[in-house]
């Protein structure tokens, strides 16, 4: 019988078949030893001369060469035992050796060695990268990652539903994918951003909790933590649901348990801040989306590290020092910042410059007192109402910004991030889980000059129609709020979630204050305003990134690293050519036609 790798223990003395590829080869004149591997881990066989056959292809296999061995397995001398593999106090004794099918010299290295080969030529040959045991080990903890969510809905009583592929442009903040409709000239369908509207009216059609493991679609540049074209989402829903806690109580405990149980890691909140924003009873902080651009310059902190930023404005109100002649000026207390040197200060101003900043002042304690250029500018009493409001000690460093608030706080977010980096203070053995809530309904578009949606229009404006017809300035518009949430781990975004709009008027409204009418809304989404009015009930949901979640979980910075098949860092699928030219003849059908750039 076909025995694999990780069951040969229980076979001793046992005839057994097993199949793989040819790991490695040696010859030692009267045997022959082969590592063969498949996708559980590497079994030694041991050739001899007296299978004449075996031993004749034993001598003429390569690398990577595909075998099928039956034999005996016995216990290996003692001084043979190989610690470094499972099967490492066994091995097969050959009496019959098939070849299945060669290989030619390979391209890329298929073992984990130390050697990896380039990540191009790693995607271009992909199929033999997947070969390396730890991309076998990726796959097979991706598939239990699935797993252990499915069963997370299931015992929650979430339905399963799958929705269309071929759909509707929606303005989910990214470019949509087109396909052009072949029977309809002219027209396109949009390859779904997200299952949203469907989801929607899945609650309208008496569904009461609904989840898919769903495929989504973003034209979208790629970047270590975000892959190219499509990526998947848990996509979940619950009917009859006004308040976005009740969506984050129900999820909540999915996320702690992936951490804990499936990625056996340890869960932590080391900001100050962020504790204060803990529910009674509660492990996870729900911190307004203001308090955390206020706190951390960014919306999705890594709370693994306690560095937030410190309002100092008022301290400096009355200056004489030009620099902080400022409508904002914060500061960040870096411990064990004091051993940075010239050098690496430099760098760090450099960083800051680049996102906007004049420069990067800053105060070095030491044992001997303060220590800064800027000292002399400013006075006793600002010197020690910074030390205070920074609690900095000897051989920590304050780092300023002083400008715009909004660049101030972008400014020493990011260099929180880059301090947090250099002193090592991400522990990948932790986990940080935090609840942003509380997003603006509406933003500023500089790029336009004009104000757009926040995130999509889909969800629920704290205070619904009244607070909408209530704002009649800009200012009045940015201060909405929606009842819309994020889950955040280890500073990446893995989730976005609303109440969501289920209010025609509502609808028609949270547009037309954007300078859309009634008949764009409807033009655009007029299957779900058709269903919202037949009695649909309220409902929330959200959706956690599962590729980011299980990147996180897996200890890797690149998210290609966790996925099977993905594109390069240029939306290239160098193992598939694509995107690709396609035949004249395909584009006549849609009624395409290719215009040249010149």
């Amino acid at each position: 019988m076909r025995v694999l790798a990780t069951d040969l223990h229980n076979h001793l003395k046992k005839q057994v078949t097993v199949e793989g590829w040819v790991n490695s080869r040696r010859d030692h004149g009267g045997l022959i030893f082969i590592d063969l591997r498949d996708h559980t881990g590497i079994i030694q066989l041991v050739v001899t001369p007296e299978t004449k056959d075996a031993f004749s292809l034993a001598e003429s296999v390569r690398d990577e060469y595909v075998l099928k061995a039956t034999g005996k397995i016995r216990e290996r001398a003692p001084d043979l035992v190989n610690p470094n593999i499972d099967t490492g106090t066994i091995e097969l004794v050959v009496s019959e050796l098939t070849l299945l099918n060669k290989s030619e010299p390979l391209p890329v290295n298929t073992h984990d060695d130390g050697s990896e080969s380039s990540e191009e030529l790693r995607l271009k040959y992909r199929y033999l990268d997947l070969r390396r045991p730890s991309m076998q080990k990726i796959l097979s903890r991706r598939s239990d990652f699935y797993r252990f969510i499915r069963n997370y809905m299931y015992d929650h009583n979430f339905t399963e539903v799958t929705t269309p592929i071929l759909a509707n442009s929606s303005p989910e903040g990214a470019r949509d994918f087109l396909v052009p409709s072949r029977l309809h000239p002219g027209k396109f369908y949009a390859l779904p951003q997200a299952p949203q509207q469907f989801k929607q009216l899945l609650m309208v059609g008496g569904v009461n909790k609904y989840f898919q493991i769903a495929p989504c679609f973003r034209d979208e540049d790629p970047r270590a933590d975000r892959l190219y074209g499509d990526f998947y989402q848990l996509d979940f829903e619950m009917s009859f649901v006004d308040d976005g806690e009740i969506v984050r109580s129900e999820i909540q405990p999915l996320y702690e348990q992936l951490v804990t149980e499936f990625a056996h890691k340890k869960l932590v909140c080391r900001s100050r801040t962020a504790k204060k924003y803990i529910p009674k009873g509660n492990s996870v902080p729900r911190i307004p989306y203001t308090v955390a651009m206020d706190t951390y310059g960014v919306d999705k902190p890594d709370l693994r590290y306690d560095m937030e930023l410190i309002e100092l404005t008022e301290v400096f109100k009355k200056t004489d020092f030009k620099v902080f002649k400022a409508p904002c000026i914060k500061a960040l207390c870096v411990k064990d910042g004091a051993k940075l040197t010239r050098r690496e200060i430099d760098d760090f101003t450099d960083q800051a410059k680049k996102l906007g900043a004049g420069g990067l002042a800053y105060i070095l304690y030491t044992e001997e007192g303060a220590k800064s250029p800027i000292l002399k500018f400013m006075s006793k009493s600002e010197i020690d109402s910074v030390q205070k409001l920074t609690e900095a000690k000897p051989g920590d460093a304050v780092f300023f910004g002083a400008d715009e608030h909004d660049k101030v706080n972008k400014v020493l977010g990011q260099l929180r991030i880059a301090f947090a980096n250099h002193f090592n203070l991400k522990d990948k053995n932790e986990v940080a889980l935090t609840w942003i809530i509380d997003f603006p309904f509406y933003e500023w578009d500089d790029k336009n000059n004009r104000l757009d949606f926040g995130h999509n229009p889909f969800s629920m404006p704290k205070g619904g129609l009244e607070t909408l017809k209530n704002a009649q300035t800009d200012a009045d518009k940015l201060a909405i709020v929606a009842d819309q949430y994020d889950m955040v781990m280890n500073g990446y975004e893995v989730a976005s979630g609303a109440v969501r709009n289920y209010s025609p008027e509502i609808m028609y409204k949270v547009f037309n204050i954007l300078g859309y009418n009634n008949e764009y809304v409807e033009s655009r989404f007029g299957g779900m305003l058709s269903a919202f009015k037949y009695g649909a009930p309220p409902h929330a949901g959200a959706a956690p990134g599962l590729d980011r979640i299980f990147m996180v979980l897996e200890d890797t910075d690149n998210i290609r690293d966790i996925v099977a098949f993905p594109k390069n860092g240029s939306g290239i699928d160098l193992m598939m050519n694509s995107p690709s030219e396609v035949d004249p003849i395909q584009l006549k059908e849609s009624h395409l036609a290719i215009i040249s750039e010149e």
